[in-house]
């Protein structure tokens, strides 16, 4: 990693878990619509490298969780306007049967990382801008086998809230989005939908699965969710701060 010659005085953004899905989908919506320089993260180097963007970028492979990683990554965060706090793993499991191991893997990336990364951009943003983090639905619905996740994605929202009341003085504001099923990669690694998968392709695992549990009978596209996103760091969403826009599909009905 080598340190930006000097900070860009227009839009630049920090997105993490970028190489791909929700994160990657919001790198390009955020190029496109005229961000200056993007500082991108995920732990997947190589997918990380393949990225190509219409705008500077600035490409830093690391784990959200290493404190020592936003300790060498504050360099690049320099004119800071905006970031999304989007990098996350999956997790499943019955509480009786989760291991400790299980949860804190979870609960590492998912919480530990979202405060890294929140504070990171709290720290390097000098003026008035804006922070979204990737939270879910499953914190606001409880579904059995979701204990991790859930309650990583719900530590996360009030943590949103916090800060929000922190950074308002400062014309800081920070939302959230809590998605429902979205088609992305992250379902690879959960067991029980790789065995679905397995079963049916992935494909119609997926539209299994929205079918059942989603009142629109589909998944979001990483695509929309990545324009909730730009809706929210955009000045048409000026007066939000502390809020969570729930795109779900009607699952937490």
């Amino acid at each position: 990693m080598v340190p930006p010659d000097r900070a860009s005085p227009d839009r630049v953004i920090l997105v993490t878990g970028a190489a791909s899905g929700i994160g990657l989908a919001t790198a390009m919506r955020l190029a496109t619509e005229g961000a200056a320089r993007l500082v991108l993260v995920d732990r997947d180097a190589d997918a990380l490298a393949r990225i190509d963007m219409p705008c500077s970028i600035d490409l830093l492979p690391g784990d959200v969780a290493d404190e020592a990683f936003w300790d060498a990554a504050s360099p690049y965060l320099g004119g800071l306007t905006g970031a999304v706090v989007n990098a996350g793993v999956a997790g499943g499991g019955m509480i009786a049967d989760l291991s400790l191991a299980e949860w804190r893997r979870v609960l590492s990336v998912n919480l530990d990382g979202a405060f890294l990364t929140l504070r990171a951009a709290l720290r390097a943003m000098t003026g008035a801008g804006a922070i979204v983090a990737v939270a879910s639905a499953t914190a606001l619905k409880a579904e059995a086998g979701t204990g991790a996740y859930a309650a990583s994605k719900a530590g996360l929202m009030q943590l949103v809230r916090v800060a929000a009341k922190e950074g308002a003085a400062r014309g800081l504001r920070v939302n959230a989005v809590a998605p429902g099923g979205v088609a992305t990669p992250i379902w690879d690694s959960a067991p029980f939908f790789a065995a679905r998968a397995r079963k049916l392709g992935r494909d119609a695992a997926l539209a299994e699965m929205a079918a059942a549990s989603t009142p629109l009978g589909r998944f979001a596209t990483a695509e929309e969710v990545a324009g909730q996103i730009a809706f929210l760091l955009s000045d048409a969403a000026a007066s939000m701060t502390g809020s969570v826009l729930v795109g779900d599909g009607g699952y937490s009905l």
